[in-house]
């Protein structure tokens, strides 16, 4: 049974804080990088704070729990792109892709890119699992994983080419990653991303409407569904001849123009 404490208000605060903490990073990103260094102290001072948040989430019973994990791991998935999109932990190789390079060598090409940063998000997702490990509350971890789940199968299916215009959201200093991406076609990685996202989504979903109404369980698991589906609508809108920074034009002032605002 459908509640509104359970199912309508978990969804509505995923989408709300998705789309707002998406355009904040983006704003950040695109800025003079002399300001950098300032924002990512902040970055971190968030990202250790949401750790905290996680933890205290832990072992919080009743839905308090279960939100402030979810924002917390939020805070620390924040901090990790913030990280990366200013240049602070991205990967070895910063320089375009070599267009001899196919096959595995292109894509330890484009792997080098970004190692490092994979690397830390790896860490930090054993290391939530690790202080959630029978926890009554491991919500924080869960939709860390997640996050980390749906980011895999999303850069596969950039990697292989998908029909979406991509890149909007890079700041310039990135700009090389673009060299990275596939061809503008709908390939079979990007099928496969679509039928993952879906039956995760549907999963989860269906163990929402399973769990009591109004119930902790049932807000844990609307959480994790809604985070599930807009990974799907991330997918849906890979696939379409749409452009990632449609919706977060407000966020790039320096860069209405370039993004047709």
């Amino acid at each position: 049974m459908v509640s509104f404490s359970g199912h309508a208000v978990p969804m509505v605060v995923t989408l709300l804080v998705w789309f707002f903490a998406t355009g904040l990073i983006a704003w950040l990103d695109n800025r003079d990088r002399k300001t950098f260094p300032r924002a990512l102290a902040l970055a971190g001072a968030g990202g250790i704070l949401g750790l905290v948040a996680v933890v205290v989430g832990s072992v919080m019973p009743g839905m308090a729990g279960a939100y402030i994990g979810f924002v917390g791991a939020l805070m620390v998935w924040s901090w990790h792109e913030a990280s990366f999109l200013m240049g602070a932990v991205a990967g070895p190789r910063r320089e375009p892709s070599n267009p001899a390079a196919r096959g595995w060598d292109r894509f330890i090409d484009a792997g080098s890119t970004l190692i490092y940063h994979e690397i830390a998000l790896a860490l930090t997702a054993l290391m939530l699992l690790s202080l959630g490990w029978n926890a009554i509350n491991p919500t924080g971890a869960e939709v860390f994983v997640l996050l980390l789940a749906l980011r895999v199968a999303s850069k596969l299916a950039l990697f292989a080419g998908v029909p979406s215009q991509v890149g909007d959201l890079l700041p310039p200093h990135l700009d090389y990653l673009r060299s990275y991406f596939g061809p503008r076609r709908f390939s079979p990685a990007l099928g496969l991303a679509l039928v993952f996202t879906v039956g995760l989504a549907a999963l989860l979903g269906n163990a929402a409407l399973s769990a009591p109404a109004g119930s902790t369980e049932a807000v844990r698991a609307s959480l994790l569904f809604a985070m599930a589906a807009l990974g799907v609508l991330e997918h849906v809108f890979l696939a379409l001849p749409f452009r990632d920074g449609a919706l977060w034009g407000w966020a790039l002032p320096g860069r209405r123009n370039h993004l047709g605002a």
